[in-house]
């Protein structure tokens, strides 16, 4: 009874351990099983925002101050001021305190002077022009407290002043100012002509007056060293020394152009309610314009104002059927239509907060989802961006508020990990694959014990060390060795299984007591024979055919040195991933009973034939789950591609031009990205698009793989 009551408590004891041990691995496998999901969720969830449309959701409407009309309204939720014109002669500058707008400065000046505002570079300037022609642009601070701003009544430093002759001036009708980084311009409209004046800031006393007749309005480009004078249907662009340099004709009518920071587009309004966009490009020296897209309104719409986003490629447009328009600048498609309780007359946008005005009432509105302003288009097809002659597809982002077209297009991401893990395979599959049929069904066992060991061992490398010897040593070395690299990697396959065919017949002719060493011998023999035959005879017969004497012309040819290549990319990655296409493999081949490659002799079949027509055949799914488990290893590779390749993303096939991976990208940029911003968001969905590949490649390897297991298990 004592034997059997231990028995039973040391039984007991063993399932209470064994049911504790299960429910804590179960715990922890469980853990990491939800943590995987919290990720992919989370992956998936901080991408799902660009495919949700752009919001503007009205927060607060802020009347103007008594005897006043808005003319700017800055940032207010990040202390920017408003510019109020009045009450009287004079700019209040305002802030919002509780929701309730507050004077904190004013630039008084004479009745009989001319008083308003202006935007130079995004930020409000004032401007002064007393009753003799004289000009002055004042820095207008809008942020900080009314100790920063000083007191009320405080005067502000003059930037710039200049004099615009008495007697016209004295006769104006109208007037239009522009300034850009090199060039002040200013057009005064009297009844008989306008007077178009050049000042060059750097050099105020450099001043330049031309005059046309007042038939026709002129719009201002000082970035673009130009002025462009709307005639009908036409577009003319002088310089500023009067002279012509481009004429667009329209088969439209023009209403009126927009132009906004540094004068890299243009807005043409057309009476049909549609309006062409302009982008400027570089014509060998000279800037011009050209049409990119035609943006259809609603009938009888027209825009009233336009101010673009100064981090996104986002259009804030008010328009005169109290209309908020957001547009995606780079496509023209409209994003968001938000109907307004007012007619506006101006609009600001600061990141995702915007501010519509009318002469007396601000609505400020917060934007939901800004990045749904990326749309398919501006991520898959060519456009014609800002300096750009001809449509393209481009990555180049930048982390500044400074009105740049930003060019987040993931082709060339894709293409470049499409052409980098794609040659990676052609040079991977020969190299692994010759290697598996040699070891499994050449080599002698003994031979094949010793050599896939070594070969497994090479999967242990890091990829960054591999890298790092790709870029510190492999590519200095790349002009002359490249090809020769190359080619050696091409044929040492063929070469192996060539040397497997004859190594038997040259073992038997040797004593029993070298057999096996021989077996091991001639293949290193061989390989190094074609080594010195790919680097000494290889590049001149390439020399010869083509006629030159060295690689340079290589670098010539693509403007990429032969370091940063794809084909350097590639060897450095193909030979990353043929261990593991090797291993594989080499299971799928060896994993082929034995009773079908006896049958396949007994029925006179060679050695060769048993090779191609039965065992291949029969391990082809293994092989193939081989070779995609390691294109999803080289497709979601990220040292290896950072460190050998220029990292420069081209939309370009040429295996001699630079390329930027998806993997790669995400480890420059991803540190960089400003927490959900547009950015930001387009690179998770980046590693979306990275992870759903590399999800489908090895879940279809991973079937394959378990279809060969079942072939073999009924063989």
């Amino acid at each position: 009874m004592n034997v059997a009551a231990e028995q039973g408590s040391v039984l007991k004891k063993r399932r209470r351990r064994d049911t504790a041990a299960r429910i804590i691995i179960s715990g922890f496998g469980g853990i990491v099983l939800l943590t995987m999901v919290i990720l992919i969720w989370h992956l998936f969830s901080q991408a799902a925002s660009i495919a949700m449309s752009p919001d503007a959701d009205i927060q607060t409407e802020i009347p103007v101050l008594p005897s006043g009309r808005y003319l700017y309204v800055g940032d207010m939720d990040s202390g920017q001021a408003a510019i109020i014109d009045g009450p009287g002669c004079r700019l209040t500058l305002a802030r919002l305190e509780a929701d309730t707008l507050t004077a904190r400065q004013s630039i008084r000046r004479p009745c009989s002077h001319t008083l308003t505002t202006l935007q130079v570079q995004g930020q409000p300037y004032a401007v002064d022009i007393s009753t003799s022609g004289q000009v002055r642009l004042l820095p207008v601070p809008t942020v900080g407290t009314a100790q920063t701003l000083g007191s009320f009544g405080t005067p502000l430093a003059s930037e710039l002043s200049f004099a615009i002759p008495e007697a016209v001036w004295a006769e104006h009708t109208d007037w239009t100012l522009g300034v850009g980084e090199q060039w002040l311009i200013m057009v005064v409209n009297t009844a008989q002509s306008q007077l178009i004046q050049w000042v060059n800031r750097q050099d105020p006393a450099n001043i330049m007056r031309h005059t046309l007749p007042s038939s026709h309005p002129v719009v201002l480009l000082p970035d673009s060293k130009q002025v462009v004078q709307i005639r009908d249907r036409e577009l003319r662009f002088y310089n500023e020394k009067h002279q012509q340099i481009n004429q667009i004709s329209l088969t439209k009518a023009v209403d009126k152009v927009f132009t906004f920071v540094k004068n890299r587009s243009l807005f043409v309004t057309h009476p049909d309610s549609t309006v062409s966009r302009y982008t400027v490009f570089n014509d060998k020296g000279t800037l011009r314009y050209q049409r990119t897209y035609v943006l259809a309104l609603r009938k009888q719409e027209q825009p009233v104002a336009i101010y673009p986003h100064a981090s996104v490629n986002g259009l804030a447009m008010v328009t005169n059927q109290q209309q908020l328009l957001l547009i995606n600048r780079v496509t023209g498609e409209i994003v968001e239509r938000r109907g307004l309780p007012i007619q506006p007359t101006g609009v600001s946008w600061f990141d995702n907060r915007a501010y519509v005005f009318s002469d007396a009432v601000m609505i400020k509105l917060r934007i939901q989802h800004l990045a749904g302003l990326s749309t398919a288009d501006s991520l898959l097809t060519p456009q014609i961006y800002e300096g750009y002659k001809e449509a393209d597809q481009l990555w180049q982002t930048t982390s500044a508020t400074d009105y740049q077209e930003t060019k987040m297009n993931l082709v060339p991401l894709l293409i470049g990990s499409f052409k980098a893990s794609g040659l990676a395979l052609l040079i991977a599959i020969p190299l692994a694959l010759g290697a598996a049929v040699y070891t499994a069904y050449f080599a002698r066992p003994k031979v094949r014990d010793n050599m896939k060991p070594a070969i497994e061992m090479l999967e242990a490398i890091p990829s960054v060390l591999i890298g790092f010897i790709a870029a510190i040593w492999l590519a200095p070395l790349a002009e002359r060795f490249l090809f020769s690299f190359a080619v050696f990697l091409f044929t040492v396959p063929f070469s192996l299984l060539l040397i497997a065919f004859v190594q038997h017949k040259v073992a038997r002719n040797l004593p029993s007591e070298v057999r096996n060493v021989a077996e091991l011998i001639l293949p290193v023999l061989g390989i190094v024979g074609l080594g010195y035959i790919s680097i000494e005879w290889a590049p001149q017969l390439l020399f010869y055919l083509l006629e030159v004497n060295d690689f340079d012309f290589i670098t010539d040819a693509t403007g990429v040195p032969v370091g940063k290549t794809t084909i350097l990319v590639a060897i450095a990655l193909g030979f990353a991933i043929s261990p593991s296409i090797y291993s594989l493999a080499e299971d799928a081949i060896s994993g082929v009973p034995a009773s079908l490659r006896q049958a396949s002799y007994a029925l006179g079949a060679t050695r060769l034939q048993t090779l191609r027509r039965v065992v291949l055949r029969v391990a082809f799914p293994g092989i193939m789950a081989a070779i995609m488990l390691g294109f999803g290893r080289a497709f979601g590779e990220t040292m290896i591609v950072l460190m050998v390749t220029g990292n420069t993303p081209i939309a370009d096939w040429d295996l001699f031009a630079g390329l930027r991976a998806l993997t790669a990208n995400l480890a420059i940029e991803l540190p960089e990205a400003e927490l959900d911003s547009m950015h930001y968001k387009v690179l998770f969905l980046t590693a979306c698009v990275l992870f759903t590949f590399t999800f489908v490649v090895n879940t279809l390897a991973e079937l394959l793989r378990q279809r060969l297991r079942r072939n073999a298990s009924y063989g």
